[in-house]
């Protein structure tokens, strides 16, 4: 197998010639502003309730501070030339593993399970980070093999390779929401960088079928789908919480009931201000509201894969695609999740969930992808072999 490398005069150091994309980057803002706006009001009761009725921001403090964060790294990573993410991805990887490991050993335990390290007094969840340590390292891979990824030796057994080493450890830590997330952002990078489809069907029954056993040895995953099939059947427990949010859901009508007004967020619909936040948007905008918001989300993805497909190499528009995709798994599951056409997942919506880490790699993630729009312009790369 022939080494690669970019062909290339730009000076590494920085993003190239061309400004980031206009269009991308004004819909990840209007959907971060959007997502704090609808977080403050979701989030007021119940941050009254913990702070013994003393404070109504709580969680947004909280969420703003991150997304400060989270802006800073966007400008940075939009400033960095996307080769040196090719240089480090496997230094990336091997940490990003390290520290899902270290969750095993020195994890905290929050809401029963055991998935975050402090590091500096600050929560961290390393999964966030080994969703983005996969793409890179599966980005890396599709660039290395070029046109033999068709072939079952590294289409299938090295990118299942590297995966795996993702996977396992988010096993051990029994986060099935994540493997299935990463599972299936995998498939997509492996489709796009030429895996045959016999083989990824292959892949995907296996997947069906670990998800089953899982299931079958994991009760409270049971519980969830059995929830998911008939909520009412246990309306005071496993459906309490998806009763709820079609609670929710149904009272916004087609306009909702206005800005602040939800009355489920007064502590009848749990996590609502988390991975339940998109019923406090439909209660509180209405369909039309709601639909507006997909359709944010649905033009920054088709973004996305637009600014993949005009990347000047194959490292940046597979690393593209696999940053667009993993948006777009997370928002597709978590709307399916809230409107209950999927049992729960535990998958946040993405600019809109409280989640300080999340937000500040979504974040980060999508610099990135600015980084790569800077050079839609430019000739595609000549990659020769050396």
């Amino acid at each position: 197998m022939e080494n690669r490398v970019f062909h290339t005069k730009d000076d590494p150091s920085h993003g190239g010639g061309n400004g980031v994309d206009p269009v991308f980057l004004g819909l990840v803002l209007c959907l971060l502003v959007l997502g704090l706006v609808m977080l403050w009001s979701a989030s007021a009761a119940q941050s009254e309730y913990d702070s013994g009725y003393r404070e109504s921001t709580r969680y947004l403090s909280k969420q703003a501070l991150c997304a400060l964060l989270g802006l800073g790294c966007m400008w940075l990573f939009s400033r960095i030339d996307v080769r040196l993410w090719h240089r480090f991805a496997w230094h990336i990887y091997v940490t990003a593993i390290c520290l899902l490991l270290l969750v095993l050993v020195a994890g905290q335990s929050v809401n029963g399970a055991k998935r975050w390290i402090s590091i500096a007094g600050i929560q961290f969840q390393p999964s966030e980070l080994a969703k983005f340590a996969m793409i890179l390292a599966l980005a890396r891979l599709s660039r290395v093999y070029a046109e033999e990824a068709a072939q079952f030796r590294y289409g299938v057994l090295g990118f299942g390779t590297a995966l795996l080493g993702i996977l396992i450890p988010l096993a051990l830590e029994k986060h099935l929401s994540a493997i299935l997330l990463m599972g299936m952002v995998a498939v997509v990078m492996m489709f796009i960088s030429g895996t045959r489809v016999r083989y990824l069907m292959m892949g995907a029954a296996g997947a069906g079928l670990f998800v089953l056993v899982y299931i079958t040895l994991m009760g409270y995953a049971g519980d969830r789908v059995t929830a998911w099939l008939d909520p009412a059947s246990d309306p005071s427990d496993t459906g309490y919480q998806i009763l709820q949010s079609l609670y929710a859901i149904g009272s916004g009508g087609v306009f909702g009931l206005g800005f602040g007004k939800s009355r489920q967020k007064y502590l009848y619909l749990p996590f609502q201000y988390n991975d339940y936040i998109f019923a406090i948007v439909c209660e509180e905008l209405g369909l039309a509201g709601a639909l507006g918001i997909v359709a944010l989300f649905a033009c920054l993805i088709c973004r996305g894969y637009w600014i993949a497909l005009n990347a000047r190499d194959r490292f940046s528009c597979i690393l593209a695609a696999g940053l667009t995709t993993l948006l777009a798994v997370q928002t597709i599951l978590n709307l399916c999740v809230v409107t209950n056409l999927l049992p729960s997942t535990g998958i946040a919506l993405p600019f809109f969930s409280y989640g300080g880490t999340a937000l500040a790699v979504n974040l980060g993630e999508m610099g990135i992808i600015l980084s790569i729009s800077r050079h839609r312009f430019d000739a595609r790369i000549q990659e020769e072999a050396i």
